[in-house]
């Protein structure tokens, strides 16, 4: 019987060079293709949740070879941060600026908030300092991206990152199918349900399956409010790594202010701002960048096992329902007082 280890770190270094990346990778590219293929006959099954769902079920259930390891240790980061990079063709600045500076100041004030607020609460909690970081930014910003762009920072081994995907995908799933619904219960208009959706729901994705739950204009509105925290994950980072600077001038080994995978993200968003990219291009770049989101989030799934939860504990959990909260409010509240 084929012994079950998916954490790359773990597996023997001999093992790693004599099978390669190619097993692996290619599982990755075929769950995730067969997640688009899932989307393409229930288009509210995204792909990434789907490749995360499959991921979390080979971990927990250890059915994945040594073999597999080292390439879905490559989906896992390096896949990733590409999938990052062309995240910032789907970005328009005017698109963005187009919802009125009020919507700008709300996605401020949701991650600022979200951030700082995640932060203390982890701190009182007891939560690890990794952990929290990790939280507080995938949860105000942008899911995945985020934590792939702290990780770093935060100095979060493989299982840490695994479990804050986990959570973020769990309790974003939950607060995608459930906000709809709670909207529709409040004097809010269809648009404004939508800003308040994509200012407080995790992933990309699901602020899209969210979006299209509202109806009308609230799609529109849901993405671009998105979007509009999306442009703040290289502010915030560099806040953050300024902060621990400050805090640490005489370690030498610190990393760059904004990872080469952030540079990557904000160049592209330039160039899709300010250039006239052809739409077959920017077809083939979100074809591309979904592909290789959904194969990041196979891998990062994998990384989920049994013991990783048991590590966890009960005070991650509640930081991250917290979390969600905290950003609901904020959201909620900024789009009743733009009313």
């Amino acid at each position: 019987m084929t012994q079950a280890v998916l954490v790359p770190d773990r597996a023997p270094t001999a093992t790693r060079h004599r099978t390669g990346a190619g097993p692996g990778l290619l599982l990755a590219l075929s769950v995730a293709l067969l997640a688009h293929g899932v989307h393409a006959m229930i288009p509210a099954a995204h792909p990434s949740l789907v490749a995360v769902a499959v991921g979390g079920a080979v971990g927990l259930g250890g059915l994945a070879s040594r073999v597999a390891a080292p390439g879905v240790a490559v989906a896992g980061r390096t896949v990733l941060r590409w999938a990052v990079v062309l995240l910032g063709l789907q970005l328009s600045l005017a698109e963005v600026a187009g919802l009125g500076p009020g919507v700008l100041v709300l996605a401020v004030v949701v991650v600022t908030g979200g951030v700082v607020g995640t932060l203390a609460m982890g701190r009182a909690l007891g939560v690890p300092p990794a952990m929290r970081l990790l939280l507080a930014c995938g949860f105000s910003i942008c899911g995945a991206a985020a934590v792939a762009g702290v990780r770093d920072l935060a100095d979060a081994d493989d299982e840490e990152v695994s479990a804050a995907v986990a959570l973020v995908v769990v309790l974003g799933t939950t607060t995608m199918l459930l906000l709809p619904l709670g909207l529709a219960l409040t004097p809010l208009d269809v648009q404004a349900r939508g800003v308040v959706v994509g200012a407080s729901v995790h992933e990309v994705a699901q602020v899209v399956v969210a979006g299209g739950l509202v109806g009308g204009a609230g799609l529109g509105a849901a993405v671009v409010a998105k979007l509009a925290r999306v442009v703040l994950l290289a502010p915030a980072l560099l806040a953050l790594r300024l902060t621990t600077a400050r805090r640490g001038a005489a370690d030498a080994a610190r990393p760059p202010l904004l990872p080469w995978f952030v540079v990557g993200f904000l160049v592209l968003a330039a160039g899709r701002s300010l250039l006239d990219v052809p739409p077959p291009a920017l077809a083939v770049a979100d074809g591309v960048q979904g592909v290789a989101m959904a194969a990041a989030m196979f891998a990062l799934g994998c990384g989920l096992r049994r013991e990783t939860l048991r590590r966890v504990g009960a005070r991650p959990v509640l930081l991250a329902v917290l979390a969600t909260l905290l950003v609901l409010a904020l959201a909620l509240t900024g789009a009743l007082l733009l009313r």
